[in-house]
């Protein structure tokens, strides 16, 4: 079933617009015509099955038929997961498999080795969440990642109760971890975490933790920590 973004649906109501960019997919990619029935969410967790009764040129009206449930249910762990800004499209992949792997916030960090410098951190956001809306689309999910506005570290471990630091050195074993459904993963840049930034966790009461046997780069370990947490603590079977 193709599935198209509409923000904020009344579920009483008879019917919703898809607005000019989704109105342009369905029409001029998907070369949808009306009478034709697609899935519409909102980006808070409810899908609903539609169909389409008008097609204009920046907007397209559906009729609800029902409601229905996601392909993808919502993970019962809140996962949140702090990463180091990377260079180019590594982030982009991050953010791509977040939503996959169900995360439910995705936070940027500025750290001391973080090679990414943000100029202009709105442009970028808007970047990023047109990925999350579209990585959402093909994995089923209804309720949309968030993404929030980038924060230095140490800002971020005020605030970051009962986190976890992963770290490739002198941290505690994965098993040390006391099971949860809130859980705040952070993860580190490619050149690793500076000795102030790991003694700066310690002083919050941020636990950290090592990964034995791999070493990973770093987008690699945001995506593995991410489906292992979901495997021991969400819905990952």
């Amino acid at each position: 079933m193709r599935r198209f973004y509409a923000p904020k649906v009344n579920s009483e109501a008879n019917n919703v617009t898809l607005n000019e960019d989704e109105t342009r997919h369905l029409r001029d990619v998907l070369r949808l015509r009306l009478g034709e029935r697609i899935n519409v969410f909102d980006g808070d967790g409810a899908e609903f099955l539609g169909e389409i009764i008008e097609i204009g040129k920046k907007e397209t009206s559906l009729k609800i038929l029902e409601h229905v449930s996601p392909l993808s249910p919502e993970s019962t762990l809140d996962l949140t997961l702090a990463i180091a800004l990377l260079k180019g499209e590594k982030f982009d992949l991050v953010i791509q498999k977040a939503v996959e792997l169900g995360v439910t916030t995705l936070v940027p960090l500025e750290t001391m080795r973080c090679d990414v410098k943000l100029k202009d951190s709105g442009k970028k956001i808007e970047r990023w969440r047109k990925i999350v809306l579209e990585a959402s689309k093909q994995s089923g999910r209804a309720r949309l990642m968030k993404i929030e506005e980038p924060v230095a570290l140490k800002a971020f471990l005020k605030n970051a109760k009962g986190a976890v630091l992963f770290s490739e050195r002198n941290g505690e074993s994965f098993s040390s971890i006391a099971p949860g459904k809130q859980i705040t993963a952070i993860i580190g840049p490619e050149g690793g975490w500076d000795d102030s930034e790991l003694d700066a966790a310690r002083e919050r009461g941020t636990q950290i933790v090592t990964l034995g046997g791999r070493i990973l780069r770093a987008e690699t370990a945001a995506i593995s920590i991410a489906a292992v947490l979901q495997h021991r603590f969400g819905d990952l079977a």
